[in-house]
Parts: structure tokens; C-alpha cells; sequence
């Protein structure tokens, strides 16, 4: 991870799916769980996927909150 990721998870949207065209950021965790299950897709998406599976799992999407006020 660095310092551009976190951003990247309010701007980027998801391209396909149930959840199409919503915010990274803003997916639910049985979806990201149900990924990680899977597997993260084996591209940048799938990196940006399993950053934000790992902060919703261990229960720090708070660090997203100041991000979204700018």
C-alpha cells in the first residue's frame, strides 16, 4: 500500500457487477468477503479490492472518513 491507495478507493468505481459504477469505498463487506473467498481479481482493481477487504475486516474504514469531507 501507499499513500495514493486510500484516495483511490473513494474515486475509483466498480466496474462490473451487482455493484456496478459504485465507489469502491462504499462496497459492502459481504462483497468483499465474498472476494476474498474467491480471489481479488489479478489487477490493480484486485489490489485496491483486498486494501478495503483488510480495512473493513479489521474494522478501520473510519480512516476513510477524512478523505470523504474534502
Amino acid at each position: 500500500m501507499n499513500s495514493d491507495d486510500l484516495p483511490l478507493l473513494l474515486s475509483c468505481r466498480m466496474p462490473y457487477g451487482k455493484y456496478h459504477g459504485r465507489p469502491l469505498a462504499d462496497l459492502p463487506g459481504r462483497y468483499l468477503h465474498w472476494f476474498a473467498r474467491r480471489g481479488f481479481p489479478p489487477s490493480r482493481l484486485g489490489q485496491l479490492l483486498a486494501l478495503l477487504h483488510e480495512l473493513d475486516h479489521n474494522g478501520l474504514t473510519a480512516l476513510l472518513d477524512p478523505l470523504r469531507q474534502r
